[in-house]
C-alpha cells in the first residue's frame, strides 16, 4: 500500500493518515464474500487484486470483525475499548515502513516489509491510520451509520462532529423516512 501525500507548509511532505484510516473504513463496508469482493475493494489494476489469495480473504474478513469494533466502540463513546482493541491490532498487524519504488522519481513508503501478505499490509496500514486518527481526534469520530437499515462504518471529517450518517444517500433516507412516520402519526392523531 502507498501512503498518500500532501504538500504541508513546514513540512516538504506529508503522510495522509486519513486516507490509511479511510483504508480501514473500506475494509469493514467491503462485503468479502468472495474473491471477486475482494478484487472490487482492491481496485481490479492494483497490485493487491493481482497479489491476492483465498487465506488474504479469510485474513480480511476477521479483521474486519474486529475493526467494526473498534467503530462500534467509538460510536459508543468507549475510548478505552477502541484503543484496547487497536493495540491489539497494532501487535497482530505490525507497521514495519519501508521505502519503495521502480525509479528515483517514484520514492514511496510502504507500512510493511517484504514478504508480507496483501491482507497484512492493507490492515497494517489501516490500523496504523485508525490508531493515528484516534491519537488525534478520538474515537467519537469513528461512527456505524445510524440508519438501522445500513451498518456501514465512517470516519467523521466534519468541522464540528456531528456527522451520524456514512453517506447523504442514508441521511436522505432515514430523513424521509423519520418525515413520513411523523406525518403519519398526526393524520391518525387528527383521524
Amino acid at each position: 500500500m502507498r501512503i498518500a501525500y500532501a504538500m504541508n507548509s513546514g513540512y516538504r511532505w506529508r503522510v495522509n493518515f486519513e486516507a490509511y484510516a479511510h483504508t480501514a473504513v473500506n475494509l469493514v463496508n467491503a462485503p468479502l464474500t468472495d474473491m471477486a469482493d475482494m478484487v472490487a475493494m482492491f481496485g481490479p489494476e492494483s497490485w493487491e487484486a493481482k497479489e491476492a489469495t483465498e487465506r488474504d480473504l479469510h485474513s480480511l474478513r476477521r479483521a474486519r470483525k474486529r475493526l467494526r469494533e473498534v467503530f462500534e466502540h467509538g460510536s459508543a463513546g468507549r475510548d478505552a475499548d477502541a484503543v484496547a482493541e487497536l493495540n491489539t491490532l497494532l501487535v497482530s498487524f505490525p507497521v514495519q515502513p519501508r521505502i519503495s519504488g521502480h525509479d528515483t522519481a517514484d520514492w514511496h513508503m510502504h507500512v510493511t516489509g517484504r514478504g508480507a501478505s496483501v491482507s497484512a499490509e492493507y490492515v497494517a496500514g489501516g490500523v496504523w491510520g485508525l490508531a493515528v486518527w484516534l491519537c488525534e481526534f478520538g474515537s467519537a469520530r469513528f461512527g456505524v451509520c445510524a440508519d438501522e437499515r445500513c451498518g456501514n462504518v465512517y470516519l467523521d471529517t466534519s468541522s464540528n462532529n456531528c456527522r451520524r450518517f456514512c453517506s447523504e444517500r442514508c441521511a436522505t433516507r432515514s430523513h424521509v423516512a423519520a418525515h413520513r412516520a411523523r406525518k403519519k402519526a398526526l393524520a391518525m392523531v387528527d383521524a
